[in-house]
C-alpha cells in the first residue's frame, strides 16, 4: 500500500532497557490524525520516540516512512528523520539565533538546497504557520503561542509525511492551543499524517482523529466519543 507510512505488528519497545509497551499493533497512512492518550508514563512518549528510533525495537515487525526499524542501520537514521517532522512541547529553539537562523540551520544541516532555494523554503513555512513577519525575532521576544508556531514551520521544513507531536499544547492557553490545533489539522489536511501525544481530549471532539489509548503497557484504538472524555477526566 503506497500511502502506508507505519506498520508496526507485535512489536516490543524498550526505554533504557526496560519494556515500555508490548504487542503494539498499529498501522498510519498517509493523511491519518491520531492521538495518543494516556496517563503520564504511560508510553505515549516512548511510542514516538520509537518512530524516528530514539528508543530500540525489542522485538517484532516496525516499518516507518520504508525502513525497517529492526535492522536499520545507525548510519540510515538521519535520512529516516529528515522525512519526518518533530514538534517539541519545549520547543527546543536555539535562543542565541533569531528564527530565520534557526530554521536555516535545520536545512543546512538536512538538505543539500542553495542558499536561494533556503530563503524560498523559509519564508514558505513562516507564511504557512502565520509568522511572516518574524523571522528577525530572537526566541525570547516571542509568546509560547508563537514559538509553538515556528517549531511547526521547522518541522514541515522538509515537508515531512510525517509529522509528530508530544504534547504540543499543554503549555499555552485555551485559545492559542485552539489556534494551533486548527493548523495542525490544516497540515492534516493536505495529506500528511499527524501523530500527537496529548491529554486534552477535547480536542479529540473539536478535531476528529483515531484515538489510541496507551494503557498497562499496550495500545488499544478507542471509540472517539464523549465516554472517552469521561474516562480520561477520571484520571487526569
Amino acid at each position: 500500500m503506497d500511502d502506508l507510512l507505519i506498520e508496526y505488528s507485535d512489536v516490543c519497545v524498550s526505554h533504557e532497557e526496560y519494556p515500555v509497551l508490548k504487542d503494539v499493533n498499529l498501522q498510519v497512512k498517509a493523511g491519518d490524525f491520531v492521538y495518543l492518550s494516556g496517563k503520564v508514563g504511560s508510553g505515549k512518549s516512548t511510542l514516538l520516540k520509537s518512530l524516528y528510533r530514539e528508543v530500540p525495537i525489542v522485538s517484532g515487525e516496525a516499518n516507518v516512512l520504508g525502513y525497517d526499524l529492526t535492522t536499520i542501520k545507525n548510519r540510515q537514521v538521519p535520512y529516516l528523520r529528515r522525512q519526518l517532522g518533530i514538534v517539541f512541547q519545549d520547543f527546543k529553539l536555539l535562543i542565541d539565533r533569531s528564527v530565520y537562523e534557526n530554521l536555516r540551520f535545520v536545512l543546512k544541516a538536512t538538505t543539500k538546497l542553495s542558499s536561494v532555494e533556503m530563503d524560498v523554503r523559509i519564508s514558505d513555512v513562516l507564511r504557512y504557520v502565520g509568522m511572516s513577519n518574524k523571522g528577525y525575532k530572537m526566541p525570547h521576544e516571542l509568546s509560547g503561542g508563537e514559538q509553538q508556531r515556528i517549531v511547526i514551520a521547522r518541522a514541515l521544513l522538509n515537508r515531512p509525511k510525517l509529522l509528530l507531536a508530544d504534547e504540543p499544547t499543554g503549555n499555552l492557553d485555551l485559545e492559542t492551543a485552539d489556534e494551533l490545533m486548527k493548523l495542525f489539522y490544516n497540515i492534516k489536511e493536505e495529506g500528511t499524517a499527524i501523530i500527537m501525544a496529548t491529554h486534552n481530549q477535547l480536542w479529540c471532539q473539536a478535531y476528529p482523529g483515531r484515538v489510541l489509548k496507551c494503557e498497562n503497557g499496550c495500545i488499544s484504538e478507542m471509540k472517539n466519543d464523549n465516554s472517552l472524555i469521561a474516562e480520561e477526566e477520571a484520571f487526569l
